[in-house]
């Protein structure tokens, strides 16, 4: 028997764009771009059901609607451009992280020690990262995560996302990049005229 996708979209309509079919396996990518304003963002926390939204997801075989809002949203994680913090020190936000994952991703365990105040946009982007997967999810939705790293970076974020695929994550990923998508080995999307359809190339 043939396993259900890890993540399934039909019809997915939020209040400016809509994705009419996706189905991703375990392990799978999709890359998404689109113009800016477009609704890229707004398609994915639809997916996570942050927004309003109209259409069918389903994770694993079962439908949205059999999981209650908060166990789907641990489930299916959006990771967007601008994290929220919330509280003074780096740990606060980050109880169940890895120390292999911080590793990874180019900080030390004291950096739970350290006030978010002293954070560059690029090291909250990344312990956001840490904290997502923390989660288990089985599929995460990364709105743009390496847009201003620079190639080191952006290869380590790339290489915790990949270990997480190895293991089963599915993963929506908004990038610009056509050699990014490349490397991901991703299904490609193109979001044009408020319609995410299947692409040969990003926009």
């Amino acid at each position: 028997m043939t396993a259900a996708p890890r993540l399934s979209i039909r019809g997915l309509r939020c209040a400016v764009a809509r994705w009419p079919a996706l189905d991703l396996a375990a392990g799978a990518c999709a890359a998404l771009a689109g113009p800016s304003g477009s609704g890229k963002s707004r398609l994915l926390r639809a997916i996570a059901d942050l927004d309003p939204s109209e259409g069918e997801l389903r994770l694993d075989g079962e439908a949205r609607s059999a999981f209650a809002a908060h166990r789907w949203r641990r489930l299916v994680v959006y990771l967007p451009a601008d994290s929220a913090w919330w509280a003074e020190r780096v740990g606060d936000h980050l109880p169940a992280v890895e120390p292999q994952t911080l590793a990874a991703l180019g900080f030390a365990e004291d950096v739970v020690g350290w006030s978010v105040q002293r954070l560059s946009s690029g090291e909250r982007s990344r312990l956001a990262l840490a904290r997502a997967v923390a989660l288990g999810p089985k599929a995460l939705l990364l709105d743009e995560p390496t847009a201003n790293l620079d190639a080191a970076t952006t290869a380590a974020v790339e290489g915790v996302v990949e270990e997480r695929r190895a293991a089963g994550l599915a993963a929506v990923w908004v990038t610009h990049d056509p050699a990014q998508a490349e490397r991901l080995g991703a299904q490609r999307y193109a979001l044009r005229d408020g319609v995410a359809e299947a692409a040969e190339a990003l926009a």
